[in-house]
């Protein structure tokens, strides 16, 4: 590549809670890694970041820490994402070079001051010109769905921090909900079992392994017995147990209602002419809490609407916002307002 080339890296971010994803204009998703920083807790310099700090969750000395700096879809702890996100762009272009162009993709109920705690972090690692999108619409454009056409579209982005929930049409947001029970929670909520029903302390790294292995919003065809390794709260001694999915599935219910509960008030504040379109096109279910076995299944016995999972639901909304960022003239109306 020449070296003008570096000096116009545009790229598109899904900075995720649990993730974080670069789509690089003419090249696609070039970087998938946790959102997760270690650093050095006196010079606070990071030591670690992605993949590499992940394997360092738990097993930390007293000079290190391991972080999320995002929280909820936003970001939590500023000068950790700044520094992730400038690591991440290294990576990506070998010999960091600012971004002429920065799209970023952020939660539809952010606040004006989280919206501009993002747009100052692009502006930090150098893009002169940054637009925002809401999660949602990307996840809409990334699986393909005509968000310009004259009928609704309802999409339930399911991610770490967030479960946006969206109709649309005409290029815009006709209602929605935002709520802050996602993929964070449900692991949360295998943390909790645990310390309530088995007085074991087991890490998230632990919890979000159970979570994917036998996590599910419905009953499964068989269901399996795991063993689980932890710390045992009353002997402070390492301690294995043994649970089943069936209770794993008890313990995800409560947020996993509260995020069907969110789908149905979408819908109840769906006009009528969007809802018949709804009910002909189906819920597109994306990210990472869209693979939770039976989530799916579960929406549609309680809307009585059809379900469809995207066919690669981790990567939509980075899909989505790198197609913004390959035509950013085209999709000039779903971003985000100053």
């Amino acid at each position: 590549m020449p070296l003008f080339g570096f000096f116009s890296n545009d790229i598109a971010i899904d900075l995720g809670t649990a993730n974080t994803l670069i789509y690089m204009k003419g090249r696609g998703i070039v970087l998938n890694e946790p959102s997760i920083v270690t650093y050095d807790v006196n010079s606070r310099k990071i030591s670690a970041i992605g993949e590499d700090a992940k394997k360092m969750m738990g097993r930390v000395h007293r000079e290190l820490m391991t972080v999320r700096p995002m929280r909820d879809g936003v970001i939590a702890d500023y000068e950790m994402a700044d520094g992730m996100l400038k690591e991440f762009i290294k990576k990506v272009t070998k010999n960091f070079m600012p971004a002429r162009r920065i799209v970023l993709c952020v939660p539809s109920g952010i606040t004006d001051v989280e919206k501009r705690a993002v747009r100052d972090t692009a502006e930090h690692v150098g893009a002169r010109e940054v637009y925002l999108i809401s999660e949602p619409m990307a996840a809409a454009i990334g699986i393909g769905l005509d968000v310009a056409g004259p009928y609704g579209n309802m999409i339930v982005d399911v991610g770490g921090g967030t479960t946006e929930i969206a109709v649309i049409a005409l290029s815009g947001i006709t209602n929605g909900v935002s709520i802050r029970i996602a993929g964070d929670e449900l692991t949360d909520a295998i943390v909790r079992f645990f310390r309530a029903n088995q007085n074991m302390l087991i890490g998230e790294r632990t919890s979000e392994e159970i979570k994917c292995q036998v996590g599910s919003a419905m009953p499964l065809k068989e269901e399996v017995i795991i063993e689980v390794r932890g710390r045992d709260l009353v002997a402070g001694v390492p301690k294995v147990t043994e649970v089943s999915s069936i209770e794993i599935r008890e313990a995800l219910n409560p947020p996993v209602t509260q995020m069907v509960e969110a789908v149905k008030v979408a819908l109840e504040k769906t006009a009528p002419e969007l809802s018949s379109d709804i009910l002909d096109r189906g819920i597109f279910l994306t990210g990472g809490g869209a693979l939770l076995k039976g989530l799916d299944e579960r929406v549609k016995i309680e809307t009585g609407v059809p379900v469809h999972v995207a066919d690669d639901p981790l990567t939509a909304v980075a899909k989505g916002t790198g197609k913004v960022l390959e035509n950013l003239d085209a999709y000039r109306k779903v971003m985000l307002k100053r």
